[in-house]
């Protein structure tokens, strides 16, 4: 079955309530021969995908780089999960629940490209990168690098360290619309020394969605000897990549973002080799130094958390990582190249399309970001969030999956209004 037989099919048979995953199964069966870059702007197949979720009709949500909203199949999964572990109580605890994150930790692993034995399960992002800047071996005087767009709990742990180990931190700027990496490496680059010991980087900038050339940073950094933690907070599950190939040391990045797995799971990725390095954040019953487990002591958690896990990398796996990164990027550069140049608007995200992809940010002329919010919902029922981070000024946009060009047409209409005023 074609794709436009399918299409036809699902409207005569009601489909349009809930696309669930075996409706799913036949859909993404009807476009397997159709490239991602052509599907990508098919409307009449992102509306299917959009017909997995239930929204909210009080607003359009484009501010789903904090939390993507599980489609309905995968709520019901987890709610299952909660009464599950709830039915069987400590026998579950006691019993299943290890062999259950072994299982959840190797499918998370095959969709990072990694071995179970280089990552836990976390909470989130600020737990896993947090444990690796809290759990290095610091000395007076060691140094660290990172930016000033870098995410601010990542930084307040660097100043703690500071504070406590007396060590020093190098800010770096970054060049927003640069026409080579070298450019980005060479603001890392200049700032080593003998002494520094770690370099943190962004994958994806969370307010501004500039992606960074991770790999080559990576391996300027290791010619020097300098370790390098990756925040992939928005970039794991949001582009097609596989986290060994970014040579990184570390990463660590929110399921609950890109991935749409219930709040409360992240992932820590750690190169095998450097699993001794770190202290764990919570101290463990005695275990070999190289095992990562070691570091993956929090107590008592939300265990059905972690299984609903499976059920959103499976709806993942469906779409197809390369039709989604491919999607996202369209539904940026849709909106972004309307307003773009215009007058006292003012873009915070690359014009180069292959160093942005689905997050940009946009300000205007003379209005304060959290202003611009507030306008954006109050009088256009557009739901973002204000971003005022030194030079970045404005309202970070993140649509998701189910984001439709109509819904972007409005935030352009409203653009165009707010910047008139």
């Amino acid at each position: 079955m074609d794709k436009r037989e399918f299409l036809k099919n699902s409207s005569l048979l009601g489909l349009g309530s809930l696309l669930t995953f075996p409706s799913l199964e036949k859909l993404m069966q009807s476009v397997e021969k159709t490239p991602s870059l052509e599907l990508a702007s098919d409307e009449d197949f992102w509306m299917q995908i959009r017909k997995a979720y239930k929204l909210k009709p009080d607003y359009i949500n484009l501010e789903n780089g904090y939390y993507c909203i599980q489609p309905e199949e995968i709520l019901e999964a987890y709610i299952k999960h909660v009464r599950d572990v709830n039915l069987q109580g400590a026998y579950y605890m006691r019993t299943v629940q290890y062999d259950n994150k072994k299982m959840v930790t190797q499918k998370l692993a095959e969709l990072a490209g990694c071995t179970a034995e280089e990552l836990i399960i976390t909470r989130n992002t600020t737990e896993s990168l947090d444990m690796i800047i809290g759990g290095l071996d610091w000395k007076e005087g060691d140094e660290a690098i990172y930016s000033f767009t870098d995410y601010g709990a990542m930084m307040d742990m660097f100043d703690q360290v500071a504070h406590r180990y007396k060590t020093v931190n190098h800010i770096v700027p970054l060049p927003l619309d640069t026409k080579s990496d070298s450019e980005i490496i060479e603001q890392y680059e200049s700032r080593i020394t003998p002494k520094t010991k770690l370099i943190m980087i962004c994958h994806m900038i969370n307010i501004t969605g500039q992606i960074l050339p991770v790999k080559k940073i990576c391996e300027m950094a290791h010619k020097k000897g300098v370790q390098v933690m990756v925040d992939g907070a928005h970039s794991f599950a949001h582009m097609n990549f596989k986290i060994p190939d970014l040579d990184c040391d570390y990463f660590g990045a929110s399921l609950h973002k890109w991935l749409s797995v219930p709040l409360g799971a992240g992932l820590l990725y750690v190169k095998k080799e450097n699993i001794q390095k770190v202290w764990p954040l919570f101290a463990e019953t005695k275990k070999p130094d190289n095992d990562i487990a070691r570091l993956n002591h929090t107590g008592t958690i939300p265990v059905h958390t972690d299984l609903a896990i499976v059920n959103s990398i499976e709806f993942y796996n469906k779409i197809g990582a390369q039709r989604k990164e491919d999607r996202l990027r369209y539904l940026q550069n849709y909106w972004v190249k309307q307003v773009r140049g215009l007058p006292n608007i003012i873009i915070n995200t690359p014009e180069d399309v292959k160093r942005s992809c689905g997050i940009a940010n946009v300000g205007i002329k003379g209005m304060k970001p959290a202003m611009m919010a507030e306008k954006l919902l109050k009088e256009h029922k557009i739901y973002t969030v204000a971003i005022d981070n030194g030079s970045v000024q404005g309202c970070r946009i993140t649509p998701n999956v189910y984001t439709t060009t109509k819904e972007l047409d409005e935030l352009v209409n409203a653009l165009k209004t707010l910047s008139k005023v």
